[in-house]
């Protein structure tokens, strides 16, 4: 039967076309059970019914035959959304007779739902004109048989083949970067495959080797030509995207290998395809979610030394108006490619949220999907609405779709003015309490951004991004002035320096952790304690990088009981007590850092208390509490929508946290993606949180919403959320708050 299933499936997912699919469909399964009808009904929403759309034993007397919604046995199937097994079809209370189909000679009736991500797409029938039911192995065959049908169905929806999709397609991706875009699409084509590079050898080596070199070259300079252009538009962080191809380009592993090939008689682009898939295939099996998207850097780069080798230079292509960039994977080399004032958003093939291109794309404040299935010659040069917060594309939509989304834009338009506007006013919410903003950061931060004027101090500076971007660990000097840098930059604000978190699901390139369960494994303070000398080094420079600034705090990672926070507290006392007599050298009394931990692990909820004398201060890590307690891998794309931080489970823990903080007095704030999401601000503020970090793009909105709202109201809100039993009442009650506050607006990226 294994066989018969694949051959099935391989002759569908090569029709032509989803009729010739369906055709095929009906005709081999008859066969392969040996049966005498079969019939595939599609959903059709726009007439919604069940449309009769292939079959072998029946008759189609007209083109949309078929059963209204909640009609038949087939309905039946639907809407219960699961297989249903009559031996006599025509005596059950759901049976509906089809006039002209020729039904009415079967008895027996096997149904079952095509389901993909929870929404039925069709149903597929069996018939016998034999009274039986259908055994327990035809039963299991049809359903198997259903399950990857649904694959080739939901991608023939994607590709605009479904029966009810005549007012313009719609396709959904991953949103990658929010905001809203209405512009002419632009399929571009030019970008060299690597896997369309075949096998090749050359005649002369050198004459490669110098083909290859100059590629090189020219790729260098594109990048350094590229983050002079952004230069006053990126933050830091944001730019350092370039300096790390600059980095891969240089490695001097990297180049052995590619001359190497070169050397050895193969040609230049198929020693450059080789050696990208070996090091692109080690990112790609690591199970951290950011160090997979390095193995579509390494991707990048290798089709940009393809580009070189035939290009001597960048054309630049005029546009007369804003487009939306279509392409398969997008690329940092192609978002710079189009100016800033011409490119409206992007919509790609491949490629995740956080990619190097995505995160570029939020950084340039440009609306972004990615993962979108599309057939580029049905989109191209077509009217397209991109819903950066949904993760939407809309092709040719009907003008009361874009009669919305223009009103969207506009508004969209006007509050980024506003919020952008008032950033450097004060987070104090309508009655006057004042709510504390900070930044969370990652490789540097830089006073020229305006943001950072807007911002009380740095609340999570991860220190764990230049252990990554090395190919061996940075010496106490390189920290030292990496972290004397941000410091110096935030001279007379608070920066919580957290401690190395790596391990487990983020390995260092240069020293690998295979592990079965990496989330619950040797990670944060775990790995750190075990290696006494790493964090030793870390905690001195930092220590040092604070001399004559007086504004840093350590932040503990991973923390799970108080054995670890112990440790760790010995440890920074020893430190402290020898970078103490450094500065006394250097004539300066060494501020003794405030301590805190990451309040992630969810058996640390039950020992708050005892953390009164030994802790300075608390922060709630709101991702990974929220995975931790409700046991989902936030990575893992099957599980994503079982991962909701407004889960009441999540809620009453967090609501725990800042009672237990109070009645301690143990200040408290929270450093997750909550903070940093209007929803999650109101009800944390609502809570009692006062002290909030979160990405840069969010603290002008939140600001914003804060200061238009009262905190009596907001703590309205959070009761309401707190006797809630599922968040999608949660996230419904607080939509309909924020839109009668007028700030509807800002939440339009709802679940």
């Amino acid at each position: 039967m294994l066989t018969q299933l694949r051959e099935i499936v391989e002759k569908v997912a090569s029709a032509p076309s989803l009729l010739d699919a369906l055709d095929q469909l009906v005709v081999s399964t008859c066969k392969a059970m040996k049966t005498e009808c079969c019939s595939v009904y599609i959903v059709d929403n726009r007439r919604r019914r069940y449309t009769l759309m292939a079959t072998q034993g029946l008759t189609k007397p007209h083109r949309h035959v078929g059963l209204a919604f909640g009609e038949g046995l087939v309905g039946l199937v639907a809407e219960r959304a699961e297989p249903i097994n009559v031996a006599d079809a025509q005596h059950h209370p759901h049976f509906k007779h089809i006039p002209g189909t020729g039904e009415e000679v079967f008895g027996s009736f096997f149904g079952t739902p095509i389901i993909h991500q929870r929404q039925v797409l069709g149903v597929l029938v069996i018939q016998q004109r034999d009274q039986r039911e259908f055994d327990e192995s035809e039963e299991s065959f049809m359903v198997t048989l259903a399950a990857q049908l649904a694959m080739i169905l939901a991608h023939a929806k994607a590709q605009g083949m479904w029966p009810d999709q005549h007012d313009g397609l719609h396709l959904m991706g991953s949103a990658a970067s929010t905001g809203v875009a209405i512009a002419r699409a632009w399929w571009d084509d030019n970008q060299p495959r690597l896997e369309a590079i075949a096998p090749a050898s050359c005649l002369d080596s050198e004459a490669e080797q110098e083909r290859l070199s100059i590629a090189i070259e020219m790729a260098s300079a594109e990048f350094r030509r590229l983050r002079k252009r952004f230069d006053s538009e990126l933050h830091k962080e944001t730019l350092a995207i370039f300096d790390l191809f600059s980095h891969l380009l240089n490695d001097p592993m990297l180049r052995k290998d590619l001359f190497s090939k070169v050397a050895g008689g193969d040609l230049a682009e198929w020693a450059i395809r080789q050696v990208v898939e070996i090091y692109s295939a080690r990112f790609a099996n690591m199970k951290d979610s950011y160090l997979k998207e390095r193995a579509r850097d390494i991707r990048e780069l290798g089709q940009r030394l393809l580009f070189f080798l035939h290009n001597d230079e960048v054309a630049d292509i005029e546009w007369d108006e804003p487009i939306v960039l279509l392409t398969r994977e997008l690329t940092a080399g192609m978002l710079a490619s189009v100016p800033r004032d011409k490119l409206a958003a992007v919509v790609s093939q491949e490629g995740a949220a956080n990619s190097h291109a995505a995160i570029l794309s939020r950084a340039l404040g440009i609306p972004a999907i990615m993962g979108v299935d599309f057939v580029p010659e049905k989109i191209h040069n077509c009217r397209v609405i991109v819903d950066g917060y949904r993760g939407d594309l809309l092709v040719n939509p009907n003008r009361h779709v874009l009669a919305e989304y223009t009103r969207l834009l506009r508004e969209e338009n006007e509050l980024a003015k506003v919020v952008e506007g008032d950033l450097g006013k004060p987070a104090k919410t309508q009655d006057g309490e004042r709510i504390h903003v900070y930044l969370n950061a990652g490789l540097s931060a830089d006073t020229s951004i305006a943001v950072n004027r807007g911002v009380d101090g740095v609340g999570l500076y991860r220190t764990e991004v230049p252990f990554l971007m090395q190919r061996s660990f940075p010496s106490e000097e390189e920290q030292t002035q990496q972290y004397r840098s941000i410091l110096s930059t935030y001279r007379d604000k608070p920066v919580v320096m957290r401690t190395l978190d790596i391990g487990g699901d983020k390995p260092l390139p240069y020293l690998t952790i295979e592990e079965d369960n990496p989330f619950l494994g040797w990670r944060g303070i775990r790995f750190t304690l075990d290696h006494p000398e790493i964090f030793l080094m870390q905690v001195r420079a930092m220590l040092r990088a604070s001399i004559g600034f007086d504004n840093m705090d350590i932040l503990l990672p991973m923390i799970s009981g108080i054995a670890e926070l112990d440790e760790s507290l010995r440890l920074i006392e020893r430190a402290y007590t020898e970078v103490a007599s450094i500065a006394l050298e250097q004539g300066y009394r060494l501020r003794r850092p405030r301590i805190g931990i990451m309040i992630e692990v969810p058996s640390i909820l039950y020992q708050l208390p005892v953390l009164k004398d030994r802790v300075d201060f608390i922060s709630v890590g709101s991702n990974d509490l929220t995975q931790y307690l409700l046991a989902v891998d936030r990575n893992n794309a099957r599980v994503a929508g079982v991962y909701d931080a407004l889960h009441p489970a999540v809620l009453h823990a967090l609501k725990h946290i800042v009672e237990t903080s109070r009645q301690y007095q143990l200040p408290v704030s929270v450093c997750g993606e909550l903070a940093g999401d209007p929803i999650g601000a109101l009800l944390l503020v609502g809570m009692g949180y006062r002290s909030l970090s979160m990405n840069t793009r969010n603290v002008a909105k939140i600001k914003y919403i804060l200061r238009h709202i009262p905190v009596t109201e907001m703590e309205q809100l959070a009761d309401y959320a707190l006797k809630a039993t599922v968040a999608a009442d949660v996230r419904a009650k607080t939509t309909e708050f924020v839109d009668g506050h007028g700030l509807g607006g800002f939440i339009r990226a709802g679940k």
